[in-house]
């Protein structure tokens, strides 16, 4: 049993997969609901501070070196326009964006990406942590609801 935990704390870190990917891992492995839940957010949640103060510094000093300028440039480029768009839209209203950016489970809108776009963005610390946060437990929700109803239809057949 020990393993399953130590798998899904792992899955829960991976950018793209993160929560989405290791909370039914966790919960049709037969870790109890609300260990997998804790387990999942918390290594979810551990990347966040990195990526928030060292994940834009990386992409700028990367933009122009030879073999991943242009991918780097790429990722600078993607996150400022996407993130204008997102502040335009919201308005006022960018907290329960990043949140509902983060909370839908869709690919590529996990707390990495969020987190990594309220940086570009210059969200303040407390407000981006707190809405990714919040956005991960929405997911969490969401994705656990959704492994319990498949994993009660697979026992009815």
């Amino acid at each position: 049993m020990f393993w399953k935990y130590v798998i899904a704390f792992f899955i829960s870190m991976v950018p793209l997969v993160e929560l989405r990917g290791a909370l039914p891992y966790a919960l049709a492995s037969g870790i109890p609901t609300i260990n997998a839940y804790i387990l999942c957010i918390v290594a979810n949640m551990l990347p966040v501070p990195v990526i928030f103060f060292f994940a834009r510094k990386v992409l700028e000093w990367g933009k122009d070196k030879k073999f991943i300028g242009k991918f780097f440039t790429f990722c600078l480029e993607k996150g400022h326009s996407g993130g204008e768009k997102l502040k335009a839209k919201a308005g006022k209203g960018l907290f329960v964006a990043l949140l509902l950016f983060v909370g839908i489970p869709l690919p590529g809108t996990g707390a990495w990406t969020g987190t990594l776009a309220a940086s570009i963005l210059d969200m303040d610390f407390k407000s981006s942590v707190l809405a990714v946060m919040l956005g991960v437990v929405l997911a969490g929700v969401i994705m656990g609801t959704g492994t319990y109803v498949v994993m009660f239809f697979s026992d009815l057949f």
